[in-house]
């Protein structure tokens, strides 16, 4: 019995088999793509890969918001789960693949996922930074207060003063040459004003002339 011949073409005298690598080259060549285009492409697929892995950065309930398709959500939990390289390596690699049949859009969401939660401590941080900022110069001069309202107008300017006030007798040393002590007022100068900067989306820094009291 004669075997069936493949398919396929010939191009300057070569036989190409339909479905094989140079096949795939020719089509490419003709569809205007190139050796460029496929390192693209690769770069793209390792990409998304990585971001798929990235996911399991996200706290379940961001994970959960973003309505992945149950394959993908199943195949993120299992990567989670395994610990074996090779075996991550496989699972990783099957993530990558069930990434590329998202749509951008869910694609979009998935990065703007991450990258909200990435500035959430670095906002905390510099939350924190700013009060401690806000706190030195209350305590330093009586300036301070009133560039701080005229800032945060919501803030109980009499609760603020008191603090003051007291935080300020309280860093008086007990006898010379003891180091200046933080009482309970001095803690809650901090608390209060890091609530207040946490209403504002951006918050504003101390200007230099803050700095300068």
């Amino acid at each position: 019995m004669s075997r069936k011949p493949k398919k396929g073409y010939f191009v300057r005298g070569q036989f190409v088999a339909e479905g094989s690598e140079l096949d795939l080259e020719l089509k490419a060549e003709l569809k205007g793509t190139d050796g460029a285009s496929r390192t693209d492409m690769k770069r793209e697929s390792d990409a998304l890969q990585d971001l798929g892995e990235e996911l399991l950065t996200l706290r379940a309930d961001r994970l959960a918001q973003l309505g992945l398709p149950d394959k993908l959500t199943d195949a993120l939990a299992e990567l989670r789960r395994i610990t074996n390289f090779e075996g991550r390596r496989r699972q990783a690699q099957f993530v990558g693949k069930l990434m590329r049949k998202l749509d951008e859009g869910a694609v979009d969401q998935a990065r703007a996922a991450l990258a909200e939660q990435r500035r959430g401590p670095a906002r905390e941080a510099a939350l924190l930074h700013h009060a401690e900022q806000w706190r030195t110069l209350l305590l330093e001069g009586d300036d301070a207060l009133a560039r701080w309202m005229t800032q945060y107008p919501e803030t109980d300017a009499q609760q603020l003063r008191s603090l003051v006030r007291q935080a300020r007798k309280d860093a008086v040393p007990e006898k010379p040459g003891l180091a200046p002590r933080h009482g309970r007022a001095y803690r809650d100068i901090f608390q209060l004003l890091r609530a207040q900067l946490n209403e504002p989306d951006e918050p504003t820094e101390p200007t230099d002339d803050d700095n300068d009291l």
